[in-house]
């Protein structure tokens, strides 16, 4: 499974974040407790420059608390990086913001130079429903599927603060296919852009190596197979996932074991570690130097066989010259 975006919708939506980000103080990212590094847009890292940014770590009450101090102190100690856990759904949360962005742009945050703020995140990470929270009312349409923010909106929070929303899509990473497919078992995707089996698959992976307890005891499992199939398999078989003759229905079951893992059914979870992540980054790089020395390689035996054309071309001129001179001559 991988993500795709057009061309053009990045391209727009670099241009949009490129424009705002002329005009605001800071930069609230919105990302999936579940995924840190995964829900992040590597775009906006590059364009922020010296920007700080404060990450809202969102869903957090669908996080593994351990996994997500892990992620805090890596990014702690940052001049221009601040994160949180955090939940559009606590009040408590929402309320501190705005104590947040006044830490990170002390110099700002009067009537008259009210901190500019804007909020950014991938599909489906809850930047509209953070905005909603942050202004107490509904300005910004809610709703399941990724990219439903539309235009440029610039509200204001309090007299100090000010939010800028960029519109357009803003693609996850997905140079990383492992990255990938943790979008996709979340449901940072849309459902039509992946396979509910094959990520069903990839997520019981997971849970089977690192929350292996968790998965037993929601699907009240007294053995567990290492094999992801197998258990979602019998998964099937005890929430009623069968068709006719008894057989399995592999999408239904998977559509049953995803939904628990979205809505935080089977427990709390983080699939990724800064360690995991720096790994696969190491990997993806190395990749993409293969690629690229493969290329160089085909380009480099091209070579020689360019030249011969070039050459078998020159020879044949050369003996068109001599054949036009001989006739000249003989006539």
């Amino acid at each position: 499974m991988s993500v795709q975006w057009y061309p053009g919708h990045m391209n727009k939506a670099r241009r949009e974040i490129e424009e705002v980000m002329t005009q605001v103080d800071i930069v609230i990212e919105v990302l999936d407790a579940r995924i840190p590094d995964s829900s992040q847009n590597p775009m906006l890292n590059t364009l922020r420059g010296v920007v700080p940014v404060l990450r809202l770590l969102n869903k957090k009450d669908l996080a593994d608390r351990d996994r997500l101090a892990l992620w805090l102190d890596h990014w702690r100690g940052s001049e221009t990086v601040m994160a949180h856990p955090f939940s559009t759904q606590d009040k408590a949360d929402v309320a501190k913001i705005s104590q947040w962005v006044s830490q990170m742009v002390p110099h700002r945050g009067t009537a008259e130079k009210p901190i500019r703020a804007m909020i950014a995140g991938i599909p489906n990470v809850g930047k509209s429903s953070l905005m909603n929270a942050l202004l107490g009312r509904r300005v910004a349409k809610v709703g399941d599927e990724p990219a439903v923010t539309k235009a440029q909106q610039k509200l204001k929070v309090t007299n100090g603060f000010q939010l800028l929303d960029t519109p357009g899509i803003l693609w996850p990473k997905i140079e990383n296919p492992d990255a990938s497919y943790r979008l996709a078992v979340t449901g940072a995707v849309r459902a039509t852009a992946s396979n509910y089996e094959y990520d069903a698959v990839v997520g019981l992976k997971f849970f089977i190596t690192d929350y292996a307890a968790a998965l037993q005891a929601r699907y009240k499992l007294k053995e567990l197979s290492t094999d992801p199939v197998e258990v979602l398999k019998v998964i099937g078989s005890k929430r009623g996932a069968l068709r006719a003759g008894g057989k399995i229905d592999m999408h239904k079951a998977a559509e049953v074991f995803l939904n628990d893992v979205r809505t935080g059914a089977i427990g709390p979870y983080v699939m990724e570690t800064p360690e995991m992540i720096a790994h696969e980054e190491q990997l993806v790089e190395e990749a993409k130097a293969k690629k690229e020395a493969e290329r160089q390689a085909r380009l480099a035996a091209a070579i020689p066989q360019r030249q011969q054309d070039k050459n078998r071309k020159y020879r044949d001129e050369q003996a068109k010259q001599a054949h036009a001179q001989s006739n000249d001559e003989n006539k």
